[in-house]
């Protein structure tokens, strides 16, 4: 598809496709979700006396880093 700009020809990205639309987001919000949960799980089974509330922080801290710098883009 063209479509002129002062008189010049300026061409139009393509439309993405359904799955990068639809699909891609659902499966990288499932993914992400999956592994906070997941990891925020794991980080308080066994929870030292001398952690306090540093393992559980760090850990949901890390994941949350983690997805977004993995996910992020998506």
């Amino acid at each position: 598809k063209e479509v002129r700009v002062h008189g010049l020809p300026k061409h139009q990205p393509p439309k993405p496709h359904w799955y990068e639309r639809c699909v891609q987001p659902c499966v990288a919000e499932l993914l992400g979700s999956a592994l906070f949960i997941f990891v925020g799980c794991t980080s308080v089974i066994e929870n030292a006396e001398g952690t306090g509330r540093l393992q559980p922080a760090l850990a949901h801290g890390l994941a949350l880093g983690l997805n977004v710098a993995v996910l992020g883009n998506i």
